[in-house]
């Protein structure tokens, strides 16, 4: 089994837990709010939570789109919230020195973005430092091929792994989710969660900046859970129309309870069944 992080189970746990929070970090004070919010939410609704954001965007459409405040001022951010509120932290890396960096400041989960899930040298630097690895399924991948990304960072000696789905390409301006790749994935023995926000993107628009349909989003996360995920991942704003990054395929945070509150009643309901 998989050691824990301050209690927190990603398997056997009763229930599903909660990766989320902003695409990338804005600033210090928006920060700290939405994961004062989500924190509220996941206590009411005893969900295990880890909050998510970005430090830097390495992968953006256009030269002049947001990447970042720098490095280091963002993850001071992360660490306050860390400390803050008592919560773990995941971030995406994208390079081998970003993963030994991050894992300076305290970040409990080092994400391996989609279009990285196959990068020899990042996978093995992330397994190196003993944090838990987040490898999102590549775009372009099948569920089935997942199995020899974890066994790079296993081949470690760290067997702390998350593998999570995002979706598939479907032509050059969409995204699909087979949800065979939940049960698929989890025949490797590592929790496997599903991206209800990135899956819903749709990517290499003309305009340069990435569409969405985060209306789907609720519909999304039923399939998670009825195909029995172990966990949510997703990514919440205050105003998503404002937001730096992702703006147009993530959650409004005023519905992030509700969404919650449905989920955790029908993973309960399955349970019984």
């Amino acid at each position: 089994m998989l050691d824990e992080i301050k209690n927190l189970k990603f398997k056997d746990s009763g229930t599903f837990f909660l990766l989320a929070g902003p695409c990338v970090v804005e600033g210090e004070k928006i920060t700290m709010e939405i994961a004062e919010t989500i924190l509220k939410i996941t206590d009411k609704y005893s969900i295990p939570f880890v909050f998510k954001a970005s430090y830097k965007k390495a992968n953006r459409s256009k030269l002049d789109s947001f990447m970042g405040l720098g490095d280091e001022k963002a993850l001071k951010i992360l660490q306050k919230v860390k400390h803050t509120f008592d919560l773990p932290l995941i971030t995406d890396i994208h390079t081998e020195e970003e993963a030994e960096m991050a894992a300076s400041y305290d970040i409990d989960i080092l994400q391996i973005p989609a279009f990285l899930s196959r990068q020899t040298e990042l996978l093995l630097a992330a397994g190196k430092t003993g944090k838990y690895v987040n490898i999102k399924k590549g775009q372009f991948m099948s569920p089935q091929a997942m199995r020899f990304a974890a066994e790079k960072v296993a081949s470690t000696g760290n067997k702390n792994i998350l593998l999570t789905e995002r979706g598939t390409f479907f032509g050059y301006q969409d995204l699909v989710v087979d949800f065979r790749s939940v049960p698929i994935m989890q025949q490797t023995g590592y929790p496997v969660a599903v991206d209800i926000t990135h899956s819903l993107q749709q990517p290499n628009q003309t305009s340069g900046v990435t569409g969405g349909n985060p209306e789907l989003i609720e519909t999304m996360g039923k399939a998670a859970i009825a195909t029995g995920a172990d966990g949510i991942f997703l990514e919440t704003h205050p105003d998503p129309s404002k937001a730096l990054s992702d703006g147009a395929n993530m959650l409004n945070l005023s519905l992030l309870e509700d969404l919650l509150r449905k989920l955790k009643l029908l993973h309960d309901t399955i349970k019984l069944l």
